[in-house]
């Protein structure tokens, strides 16, 4: 019997490796909160997942049919300039420090979700090759 991991593990096998990239996003904009002129980034993370696993069922794939081209599959991540949610402060920074943070737990926690039903599949794929 032939285990498909697209099957098993749904597209959470891909939003991990999106909400890390995600992750990396909201840090830099929270590093920079206090950077004159800097302009706050984010990601459109629900439309970069539709397209990069549409891409995927697409065989988006790279020296063998069942090989995935981990590059890929965060080079795809398109950084879209946040619009400003609260008033300029004189200094062209568009971080708005309270938002970046909420945004970064809520990517934290989803992330967790992720790795967490991850490694139950895992845990029930085991069991069953192990015939428990």
């Amino acid at each position: 019997m032939v285990i498909s991991f697209d099957n098993s593990l749904g597209i959470h096998q891909y939003s991990v490796n999106l909400r890390e990239r995600h992750a990396e996003i909201l840090a830099t904009n929270l590093a920079h909160a206090n950077t004159p002129g800097f302009k706050a980034k984010g990601m459109d993370f629900r439309n970069t997942l539709l397209m990069l696993t549409s891409n995927l069922s697409a065989n988006f794939f790279c020296t063998h049919e069942n090989h995935l081209d981990a590059n890929k599959t965060t080079m795809s991540v398109q950084q879209l300039y946040r619009i400003p949610t609260q008033p300029d402060t004189g200094d062209g920074n568009t971080v708005n420090v309270s938002f970046e943070r909420n945004l970064f737990m809520e990517n934290q926690i989803r992330h967790r979700v992720s790795v967490d039903f991850l490694g139950s599949k895992f845990r029930n794929l085991t069991k069953a090759i192990k015939g428990e």
